[in-house]
């Protein structure tokens, strides 16, 4: 009996082969029987998805997945529960206004412990009509028709940011104008948000304090939320540090945010139990009238704070700094944009926004920008309905989870010709494929809500910029190079060197 029992007897070699046989057999039952086997794809995604995650560490997953879509096609297997797909039809199918797919659980490891202490925000919450409740107390204050009234409030914070660009400019050289951007975005959603500025343009030169150090960690906060949401809220939470310091700095962002936005509104909270006439209507007014009739709880509204937060500041201005930066690198682009921005009224305080809706080149400069440098551009997970549904001739089982990256939709050659081309004048007669896959802001019901406060923004600081600055260039002072301006992607897009330095005589 020894003998067949023994390591390389007949009988173990038996066992091991039938061992190896039925491994081998249930994974291609599961493969076979995998609801997105069907779907093309690397081989090695039938069985994980740690190669996404790594990319998504990484900050290289759009990059990587569009990839894939030139490897494979349209439809892409890159998980085995996860496919993208880059067409405009699917684009339209998954994001409707009538909301047949929903938002998947990555949007609430995204948001990491607000979302999980059940407070959601109308970005992360799946539910239909908890989003429907959220937009109706939070649009209304941002539709361009409201936003009119708070115009003067933007105008003065693009005023003094160009105030202290030329500063700085006399100072150093040149001037940064990310952070300046960056500086603008937050004191802007402060004010309209809680009433009050943030104060980050008034920083001395050179400085930059711990809020702004934490807007820009939000980004890999994200990625690890989403990839070790267990481990993140207990980090956040408890603050018991870990080896990583990137991931004790991901946790620490995460609460000094959540702090922000809790302080912001308390203190906002405060002024309005006051009773003072001079209390300034925000933004979250409605909200706090919401809270009183008990539509809206105090944990919901730091949850939308946070979102403000984050949304209003980072997104805007890193558009800003790309669109300046694309601008100043192609003298025939700036030569035609000062031209037409120096048409307007000579007396800088008496233009408004309005004055700008229809400066054609101003304005595809604006769609270029958001087009190329796309602030979210990565994929908005969304689940197929329980009944399942075709997608490109696709069929996917309910709750796959499926979406379209901005990224590779906004690089198709057949709808975007040379799609790495910095070129304006594709806007001049869109087609309408080039309208249907334009999705800077998202699409459908959970389309943006201050996609009209970024568009104005961007109107106001990019022709007061050109308007005082017309010979600005992109400078090659402190080794400032094109890799700074490397985009770095992981849910938003950002410089990889978080600065943006610019020249002007």
């Amino acid at each position: 009996m020894e003998f067949f029992n023994r390591q390389g007897s007949p009988l173990y070699l038996y066992g091991a082969a039938a061992g190896l046989l039925f491994v081998m057999a249930t994974a291609i039952y599961s493969i076979l029987k995998s609801p997105l086997s069907h779907v093309p794809g690397p081989w090695y995604t039938r069985y994980t998805g740690l190669v996404l995650a790594y990319h998504w560490l990484n900050g290289s997953r759009c990059e990587y997945i569009h990839q894939l879509h030139q490897k494979y096609g349209p439809v892409v297997r890159v998980t085995p529960v996860e496919a993208d797909i880059c067409s405009v039809s699917a684009k339209q199918q998954i994001y409707a206004v009538k909301e047949r797919y929903i938002k998947s659980s990555w949007y609430t490891r995204l948001v990491g412990g607000a979302a999980q202490a059940g407070s959601l925000s109308v970005f992360s919450t799946q539910d239909i009509d908890t989003h429907r409740r959220y937009r109706r107390l939070l649009s209304s204050p941002l539709s361009e028709s409201s936003l009119k009234t708070v115009e003067p409030t933007i105008r003065s914070r693009v005023d003094l940011a160009l105030e202290r660009m030329t500063e700085e400019l006399k100072v150093r050289g040149v001037m940064d104008v990310y952070k300046w951007s960056m500086f603008m975005t937050t004191d802007v959603i402060g004010e309209l948000t809680f009433g009050q500025s943030f104060r980050m343009l008034e920083l001395p030169l050179g400085q930059k304090s711990q809020y702004i150090e934490d807007l820009q960690t939000v980004s890999t906060v994200g990625a690890y939320r989403t990839t070790f949401p267990t481990l993140m809220r207990f980090l956040q939470n408890s603050g018991v540090p870990t080896p990583w310091h990137a991931m004790n700095r991901a946790a620490e962002a995460g609460r000094n945010i959540r702090s922000y936005a809790m302080q912001s509104l308390e203190r906002y909270r405060r002024l309005v139990e006051s009773g003072e006439k001079e209390v300034k209507q925000t933004l979250f007014t409605k909200v706090f009238k919401a809270e009183e009739e008990e539509t809206m709880k105090f944990n919901e509204i730091v949850a939308n704070a946070q979102t403000y937060i984050v949304a209003g500041s980072d997104t805007t201005a890193h558009s800003l700094t790309y669109l300046l930066w694309s601008v100043c690198k192609d003298p025939t682009i700036q030569d035609r944009l000062v031209q037409e921005v120096q048409q307007l009224p000579d007396d800088d305080n008496s233009l408004v926004d309005h004055d700008l809706w229809d400066l054609p080149y101003l304005n595809r400069v604006i769609d270029e920008t958001l087009r190329l440098y796309t602030a979210a551009p990565a994929g908005l997970p969304r689940l197929v309905p329980p009944e399942g549904d075709t997608l490109d001739g696709y069929w996917f089982k309910g709750g796959t989870v499926v979406a379209t990256q901005a990224y590779s939709l906004h690089r198709d050659p057949e709808i975007y010709p040379e799609p790495e081309k910095f070129d304006p004048d594709r806007w001049a007669n869109p087609t309408r494929a080039m309208k249907d896959a334009f999705m800077p802001f998202g699409g459908g019901a959970r389309i943006c809500i201050g996609l009209h406060l970024a568009k104005m923004e961007l109107r106001l600081a990019t022709a007061l910029f050109f308007r005082r600055f017309p010979n600005a260039r992109v400078s090659e002072m402190e080794g400032m190079c094109d890799e700074d301006m490397q985009p770095s992607i992981y849910f938003l897009l950002g410089p990889k060197g978080k600065r943006c330095l610019i020249q002007a005589e």
